[in-house]
C-alpha cells in the first residue's frame, strides 16, 4: 500500500509506520481491546476508531513527535489532572514519543469511556 491510499483498517494503518512505531501502536491498540472486546474496530477521521454501542469511543494516531489520544471531550476533563504533563487539548492528548507512553492511563481513560457510553440512555 502507498502512503497515497488511505487505510481501511487499523492494520493497515499501523502498518505505515517504522517498527518502533508499529509496537506503539499495537500496545494501544491491545490495551484497548482489554477493555472493550466487543467493540468495533474502524478508521474514521484518518485515525484508528474503537466503535462501541454504535459511537466512537476513543482514536488514536501517530505524528512526527508524539502519539495522538482521543478520547472526546468528558475523557480529557475527567483525567486532565493526570493529562497535565501533557499537551492537550478539548478532545486530545499528545503523548510525546521521546517519553514512556502511559498505557495505564489510556487503559484508565478508555475504561471512563465505557461506562460513561453504557450510562447513557438509548
Amino acid at each position: 500500500m502507498d502512503n497515497s491510499t488511505p487505510p481501511t483498517s487499523i492494520d493497515e494503518y499501523i502498518a505505515l509506520f517504522p517498527a518502533e512505531i508499529q509496537a506503539i501502536l499495537q500496545k494501544i491498540r491491545t490495551t484497548i481491546k482489554e477493555i472493550v472486546p466487543d467493540a468495533v474496530e474502524a478508521i474514521k477521521y484518518q485515525m484508528p476508531t474503537f466503535i462501541f454501542k454504535k459511537k466512537n469511543l476513543v482514536h488514536f494516531a501517530a505524528f512526527k513527535n508524539h502519539i495522538g489520544f482521543y478520547p472526546t471531550p468528558s475523557g480529557i476533563e475527567q483525567f486532565k489532572e493526570a493529562l497535565v504533563a501533557y499537551a492537550s487539548s478539548k478532545g486530545a492528548v499528545q503523548f510525546p514519543l521521546d517519553k514512556p507512553i502511559p498505557y495505564d492511563l489510556i487503559a484508565e481513560i478508555t475504561r471512563f469511556r465505557v461506562m460513561e457510553e453504557q450510562s447513557k440512555k438509548k
